[in-house]
């Protein structure tokens, strides 16, 4: 599996015309694997009603609950903190197991290894700022590993609260991932950008395990009030293409064709916008959780007839997802973007609980 260390990755290393391709294909690496069949997620859920839910539901920090300190140094601080024997095979095996297979307690005595960095990861995910140092080209040194490292951390302890029925506490795992990949969405070299991308995608999925839970709290209110795009990349494009423009004349980036940088750019939008796509879709089966909870157990026949929630489009087509019964539920798909692989659609096959 790739290592988001810059200096391993780095776009100025690497043969004219194909650098951000290498790069995303790097950084996209993590939650690709946890897809690697490329098929449709199963999600079997409960009917749960989606009505105003408790401050401690959000899955963003609160305004009121945000901390006027920088969020780097504690990221910084909390990466000195983790164990050098970090076992990041073990957690993602331990993520690829069903919630029944989980082991809790090989879990929990895992997470008491991490309880130092996770606390500073929690508290820097509710700064107000991060203030990352301006980037410049001849700059090798940026270390992108330690988010990486948190983002299994704290997939670790959501996934151990979810199968404990602890949806309060996995809901400030999330909310403290998707805290990091705002804070890595403001930075300004797309690296960075897409690292934020990859994060939100592991909250994500561990998103998809908590509308499994029985009795989980319905989150369609807290999934719409998230901001779209989640990761705006067009802040670290801009930045990336004045580089560009400040390049020496024998740079090696300077052979590249336009054609060649704005495919790049824009393969790294579509990768942007699987992550809302993935909080579009998520929000698509609370509101189907929500009409199984207020009609009688039942699946709409169409999306349509969810009158009393608004349905969020697919990112990818700008229309309705596309949505079918099946003899066992319904199935939920997005379109496949221009260019795509199967990897870049949602794809719910929806059984309901019995």
């Amino acid at each position: 599996m790739a290592t988001l260390t810059y200096k391993n990755t780095s776009a100025y290393q690497l043969s004219k015309g194909v650098y951000v391709f290498i790069i995303v294909m790097l950084l996209v690496s993590s939650v690709d694997a946890q897809r690697s069949s490329q098929g449709p997620v199963r999600l079997t859920i409960c009917p749960a009603k989606a009505g105003e839910l408790e401050k401690k539901y959000q899955l963003m920090v609160n305004p009121e609950d945000q901390i006027d300190a920088d969020a780097l140094p504690l990221y910084e601080k909390a990466a000195k903190l983790i164990p050098k024997e970090f076992n990041q095979e073990q957690i993602a095996e331990w993520l690829n197991l069903p919630v029944a297979q989980f082991p809790q307690q090989q879990a929990e005595e895992m997470l008491q290894k991490y309880l130092e960095p996770l606390k500073l990861v929690a508290r820097a995910a509710r700064c107000k700022e991060c203030n990352w140092p301006e980037w410049k080209p001849e700059d090798r040194s940026m270390d992108l590993t330690r988010y990486r490292k948190f983002a299994f951390i704290l997939g670790l302890w959501a996934r151990l609260e979810i199968s404990q029925g602890g949806y309060e506490g996995a809901i400030i795992a999330i909310r403290t991932g998707f805290g990091m990949a705002r804070h890595l969405g403001q930075a300004p070299t797309i690296v960075q950008g897409l690292v934020g991308v990859a994060v939100g995608a592991m909250m994500c999925k561990e998103l998809e395990q908590y509308v499994q839970g029985q009795d989980s709290p319905n989150l369609y209110r807290k999934l719409a009030d998230m901001p779209r795009p989640f990761v705006d990349v067009e802040r670290a494009i801009e930045h990336e293409k004045k580089v560009h423009l400040d390049l020496p004349p024998d740079d090696i980036r300077q052979g590249q064709t336009a054609e060649d940088k704005e495919a790049g750019f824009d393969r790294v939008r579509s990768i942007s916008k699987r992550l809302d796509n993935s909080l579009n879709g998520l929000q698509c089966v609370e509101a189907i959780r929500n009409y199984a909870a207020t009609h009688a157990g039942q699946l709409p026949q169409v999306l349509g007839d969810i009158k009393d929630l608004q349905i969020p489009n697919d990112v990818m087509g700008g229309k309705t997802f596309e949505y079918s019964r099946t003899s066992t539920g319904a199935v939920i798909k997005s379109v496949m973007p221009k260019g795509g692989r199967p990897k870049d659609m949602i794809h719910y096959v929806i059984v309901l609980k019995k």
